[in-house]
């Protein structure tokens, strides 16, 4: 019985055996006909297993190690760490170079949008952006495609920033560019009167293929390196923003009639009797937008949100009109605003300053005490602000129930947090974050640091400008009496990207969080939105939050309509600052084309400036966000060797990036200065570990930082680890440096083996 027992065991474990390998072989087959169907799509083992009704966990690592399988094999391209696609490039193809100083130049093909290496020498001096020609060498098992530039397309217009040094012959110009490994040698005739020391923008004008150095002349001379404009000027450079206002556009405001006649009072409706006010931050100069309330017969509220109308001003195809549109945006950096619009226009006559009558282009709600919207009308008005409040004395009226119109305010502040309880509700995703901002003095140089937060007053303005805003999208993309919507300027927000989702769904459940990664958004926003609750004040909040801001795809203007899902709006446009954006002027041109009946206009050319208004929004924070570095590093170079309590923002294979608690400054730890061990890169768990001490550093870790270095030349601020005791990794109670004792020890020790050793052979040879 006992040998019957066994031997019906041994035939199950058997059959068990040949039944998984054979569902293996049926995956792998579901797997590569998926494939052949995917063309130029990308793809995760979770998307293909769905697709496959495979979708279990050993199913799930099933597919996962076959992707990579043929990944390794060259018959799947790796397009990110576990996203993949079919390979569809032939061994010539175009794209767009991507230079960079460290040498890993590459190229992003027009075909599939993949990022192949090229080496500098296969490179013919492509600059980074230029259209460009390649051979790509064909796939080798195990080791990076690599692309030979045979032909520049087309070059990029484009410009380098640096610090001249003059010598006798000639100048060089000593570049700030991470796309630029070498310095431009410049004629001495093209130096534009520049002199060492002075930051200047210049341009390439020849590369000769057997030289190291490129040739260029001096556009412009910025001033004084470590001038605070001249800084200033320069990051604007860098990213191709303007940094000056062309005299003629500022000629031509000037030449604008700010006057309002009785005929365009008459056109209008006229709501210069009704309370309104302004509520913005205390250095604003440009009030586009303002808020109006007054108590309807019915019991319910009338409610405008005021718009300034500045295209009633600025008319399409004019000067000043063309300017803005190339511009797209105002810029903000840490000391100063760079407007789009002249500041006649942006900060007189469109502003919307109290005791002032202004045109505006309005939306009127009339709503019930529970926020309910029982009907809005949009339509061009007149108004008059009655006062102008900073978000600060706002506050304090909801505060403390006293002030200015505090009838008014309060009555709009409970109504806001009404609208705001239901968007979250309807699965709006809920991410707050304190700003930092700089004191700076009459030189430019930070003295202080604050942060700004978003209270009451601002989230009241927030929400009748996300209401105005949706209400305006819903007007044109769902038109009455089922008709066709017209062309218009959406701002969406698409999907997380599942990837990103799966690694926080993953990562928050290690620390007892559940975040949906399938569902509807309604689903998976209130999930992430409970965790983001759940986890305030917990050792891992940092950690959790960052990863959740990460998994969420970027805004943009479009004219294809996929709904913001971060706000969870089907319908959202930007309608509330068309004085510092240019979309907004757009929707205004389109919201008065369309209330007359007007035609849909070429869709096309309204989503190539959709796409490029996109690209400078995307320059402008760029620059912002450099300002804010710049003014870091100056700031932290007055407290060299002070020692901070951080939380480590993030993790790279070259280090950990720190945030200081206190003012928020962010700076590097460079992985060199890790001498305890050496560290792997755990790009899945955002981690560093390391391999002899299995010590942990990850995303979200508090930790303690001593300032080290703060360079201004390359906006970088590093900081060393510091334990409890204020040594770092590596150091003993002494401050001696305990790895490269141990190397020193062991050099020793190689030397008197290497004496000993030649000691004994020589005795040896004196024998024979």
């Amino acid at each position: 019985m006992p040998r019957s027992t066994a031997k019906t065991k041994s035939t199950a474990k058997k059959t068990a055996g040949t039944s998984a390998k054979t569902t293996a072989k049926d995956i792998r087959a579901k797997v590569l006909e998926y494939i052949s169907r995917q063309k130029n799509n990308t793809f995760n083992y979770r998307q293909v297993a769905y697709a496959i009704d495979e979708d279990t966990p050993a199913a799930h690592r099933t597919i996962a190690l076959q992707l990579a399988e043929l990944a390794f094999d060259g018959d799947l391209l790796e397009v990110s760490p576990g996203k993949y696609k079919a390979p569809q490039r032939g061994s010539v193809s175009t794209g767009t170079f991507v230079r960079r100083s460290n040498g890993k130049n590459s190229v992003v093909t027009d075909e599939d949008g993949e990022s192949i290496f090229v080496a500098e020498r296969n490179s013919m001096h492509a600059l980074n952006g230029d259209k460009v020609r390649v051979i790509v060498a064909a796939n080798r098992r195990g080791v990076e495609t690599e692309a030979e530039v045979v032909e520049i397309l087309e070059q990029k217009e484009q410009t380098f920033i640096g610090t001249l040094r003059v010598e006798k012959q000639f100048g060089v110009l000593v570049t700030d560019s991470k796309f630029l490994a070498t310095d431009i040698i410049i004629p001495r005739g093209k130096l534009r009167g520049g002199k060492t020391g002075d930051k200047a923008v210049a341009r390439i004008t020849s590369w000769p293929d057997e030289e190291k150095n490129p040739r260029g002349e001096v556009i412009d001379i910025l001033g004084k390196t470590g001038e605070n404009t001249t800084e200033m000027h320069a990051i604007l450079a860098e990213f191709g923003l303007p940094y000056r206002y062309p005299a003629n556009v500022e000629e031509a405001a000037n030449h604008i009639d700010a006057g309002i006649t009785p005929d365009e009072i008459a056109r209008r409706i006229d709501m210069r009797e009704v309370t309104t006010f302004t509520i913005d931050p205390r250095d604003a100069k440009d009030f586009d937008d303002a808020l109006s309330i007054r108590t309807l017969p019915n019991g319910n509220y009338e409610v405008g949100v005021h718009i300034a109308d500045v295209t009633h001003y600025v008319q399409p195809d004019t000067i000043i009109d063309r300017e803005a549109q190339n511009r797209a945006t105002s810029v903000y950096l840490v000391d100063r605003t760079i407007p789009m619009l002249p500041e006649r226009l942006s900060n007189g006559i469109c502003s919307l300053r109290p005791d002032e009558e202004k045109l505006t282009f309005s939306v009127i709600f009339e709503m019930d005490a529970a926020a309910r919207v029982v009907g809005s009308q949009i339509a061009r008005t007149v108004t008059r602000s009655d006062r102008r409040f900073t978000y600060e004395e706002a506050q304090q009226v909801i505060e403390t129930g006293q002030g200015d119109y505090s009838t008014e305010i309060l009555a709009l502040d409970s109504l806001a947090k009404t609208l705001r309880k239901q968007r979250f509700a309807e699965g709006a995703v809920e991410f707050e974050r304190a700003e930092v901002r700089f004191e700076i003095d009459a030189t430019g140089h930070p003295i202080s640091v604050y942060f700004k937060e978003s209270k009451d007053a601002n989230k009241l303005i927030e929400e009748f400008m996300l209401l105005a805003n949706k209400t305006v999208a819903t007007f044109v993309g769902q038109p009455r009496g089922g008709r066709k919507p017209k062309a218009f300027v959406y701002r969406v927000h698409d999907m997380p990207d599942p990837g990103k989702l799966a690694d926080l769904s993953k990562i928050a459940r290690t620390f007892g969080f559940k975040v949906k990664e399938s569902g509807t958004s309604r689903d998976v926003n209130r999930s992430i939105n409970r965790m983001l609750s759940d986890v305030k004040g917990r050792g891992e909040e940092n950690f959790l939050s960052t990863l959740a801001i990460r998994s969420m795809a970027k805004a943009v203007y479009s004219t294809q309509n996929i709904g913001h899902y971060g706000l969870a709006f089907d319908y959202y446009t930007h309608f509330t600052s068309p004085i510092r954006r240019y979309p907004d002027m757009m929707v205004h041109r389109l919201l008065e084309r369309y209330l007359h009946g007007g035609r849909s206009v070429n869709v096309q050319k309204l989503e190539d400036q959709c796409k490029h208004s996109s690209e400078m929004e995307q320059l402008a924070a760029n620059a912002e966000r450099s300002s804010i570095k710049y003014k870091q590093v100056e700031y932290m170079g007055d407290h060299m060797g002070e020692v901070y309590s951080g939380v480590i923002s993030g993790v790279t294979e070259w280090g950990l990036y720190v945030e200081l608690d206190d003012n928020m400054c962010e700076g590097l730890v460079p992985v060199r200065e890790l001498a305890d061990d050496y560290y792997d890169f755990d790009e899945k768990n955002y981690c560093l570990i390391g391999r002899r001490n299995n010590v942990r550093y990850r995303l979200g870790d508090n930790v303690r930082v001593q300032v080290a270095r703060a360079s201004l030349e390359k906006r970088q601020l590093d900081f060393v680890l510091i334990d409890d005791r204020g040594r770092r990794p590596g150091e003993d109670t002494l401050g001696h440096d305990v790895t490269a004792r141990q190397a020193l020890a062991r050099k020793g020790s190689a030397r008197k083996t290497a004496q000993h050793n030649g000691a004994r052979h020589k005795r040896t040879r004196n024998r024979r």
